[in-house]
């Protein structure tokens, strides 16, 4: 027999929420093992349970799905989460993946969508509603002609170095590789933080392998 999807439920609308998980559970593949309509409930059945997905509400008073998600990260929990809202907006959906959501769903969804969505990303999957589809292909393409304009602004030798970053190199390892100061290396890593509008070199590594800057091979 088939492992069902475990999914906590968090919304705050009552009648939804025991509706949506009486459905799920209907179609045999899911197991809704709990629901919340309130955000520190959400996080103490989402510890507790450990579950394969959260399926959380955009709007969820006196804070919202997005909120929670962040919190959620903060404290080390990586369950993928599903936001399920009304919203449409191209800009709640884009808040909703940069805080790290699994997909962003829509509630005049086929339930037998949200199952499959909901399975889908219990393998690591992203997923959105196929109405918002072009509104994320859109999301994408600004995202990539904002970075691209970025790494326009770069030098030759910050790009550079933002590839030994990329390869989690030490300030010290650069300067030995590229013949060059300390000091050197330091005022070009803070210039690259600057010109992309980041705070870490953490940051920078990770943005960097996103636009598939490949790193340097040693000679």
């Amino acid at each position: 027999m088939t492992e069902k999807t475990r999914v906590i439920l968090v919304d705050d609308h009552t009648l939804f929420r025991e509706g949506l998980a009486e459905l799920l559970e209907h179609y045999g593949t899911v197991h809704v093992c709990g629901i919340a309509g309130d955000p520190d409930i959400a996080k103490r059945l989402i510890r507790e349970h450990q579950p394969d997905v959260a399926l959380i509400d955009l709007h969820l008073p006196p804070t919202d799905g997005v909120t929670l998600l962040t919190e959620l990260r903060e404290e080390g929990i990586n369950t993928p989460v599903l936001i399920l809202t009304v919203s449409d907006e191209e800009e709640d959906m884009a808040s909703a993946l940069r805080a790290g959501a699994r997909g962003y769903l829509l509630k005049n969804m086929e339930p037998s969508e949200v199952v499959d969505a909901i399975q889908r990303a219990a393998r690591g999957e992203t997923v959105v509603a196929s109405q918002m589809t072009a509104k994320l292909v859109t999301l994408l393409d600004a995202k990539k002609g904002k970075a691209t304009s970025l790494i326009n602004q770069l030098t030759q030798r910050e790009r550079q170095i933002l590839q030994y970053l990329a390869k989690g190199e030490s300030n010290k390892a650069i300067a030995k590789e590229l013949g060059i100061s300390h000091d050197t290396v330091k005022l070009h890593v803070r210039n690259i933080l600057s010109k992309l509008n980041l705070t870490s070199r953490v940051e920078a590594a990770v943005f960097a392998v996103e636009q598939k800057l490949t790193p340097p091979r040693h000679s």
